[in-house]
């Protein structure tokens, strides 16, 4: 593969709002890894779940569209850490329960390198950091919520862990969204194509990372508490 290849944006320039609907992602190579991953768990509902999620984030037009707004690079990031990641932790859990401290303090500190400028500027103008991104992020997602959501976890400890994971990706949300100026290089143009400043995109981004990203955590939360419920039931009948 040429220089050339490596040194741009993954899914192709920004987006133009004209097109974006005809922007859609065939890589082959994507499309083959998704495939042996619908092979190896797409069998259950939860791994189907998790290979269409990825193919929305990776193939469908919203690849292209976060390359023009930080934004949209933040609905395709909540889609893999607490959307995909979590369904592929059910789909292909662990067969012991494991302290879920070290995968909750690493899928943070993943998530918030990548949120630095440099290195996201970086992983958006060449492709193997594009991707080094992509799987680091999702990796430790899966490992975190294969902890929490293990059926021998503790239901309270899950709780909490599900609680510090919402917490910390709303806490570096409002940091974005109240930053004075935009932070980030490779949206310092193509956010006006759609008719926001480069500092709002940032804004609306850190927004949908401090309260609709919650939505997904109190999803998950909610269906540990069900069955912590029901397994209370089943004890006192």
């Amino acid at each position: 593969m040429s220089l050339e290849a490596w040194n741009r944006i993954y899914c192709g320039p920004a987006a133009d709002p004209a097109e974006i609907w005809l922007r859609w992602n065939f890589d082959p190579v994507l499309l083959l890894a998704l495939g042996v991953l619908a092979f190896t768990i797409g069998r259950s509902r939860s791994g189907a779940l998790a290979v269409a999620v990825l193919a929305l984030a990776f193939v469908s037009p919203l690849c292209a569209l976060s390359a023009s707004l930080f934004s949209a690079r933040v609905v395709h990031h909540i889609l893999l850490v607490a959307v995909a990641a979590p369904l592929i932790a059910v789909a292909w859990p662990m067969r012991e329960p494991r302290p879920a401290a070290v995968s909750f303090l690493l899928a943070t500190a993943v998530l918030w390198a990548w949120h630095l400028p440099p290195a996201y500027d970086l992983a958006l103008s060449w492709v193997p950091a594009y991707w080094a991104m992509q799987v680091s992020l999702i990796a430790t997602a899966v490992a975190f919520w294969r902890a929490v959501l293990h059926p021998r976890q503790s239901g309270g400890h899950a709780l909490l862990l599900i609680l510090g994971g919402y917490m910390q990706m709303a806490f570096l949300g409002a940091l974005l969204t109240f930053a004075p100026a935009s932070l980030y290089a490779i949206h310092a143009v193509a956010p006006l194509d759609w008719g926001l400043s480069p500092l709002r995109d940032q804004q609306l981004g850190g927004l949908l990372m401090w309260v609709p990203a919650g939505l997904p955590y109190l999803a998950w939360g909610a269906m540990i508490a069900r069955r912590g419920w029901r397994a209370m039931e089943g004890r006192s009948a």
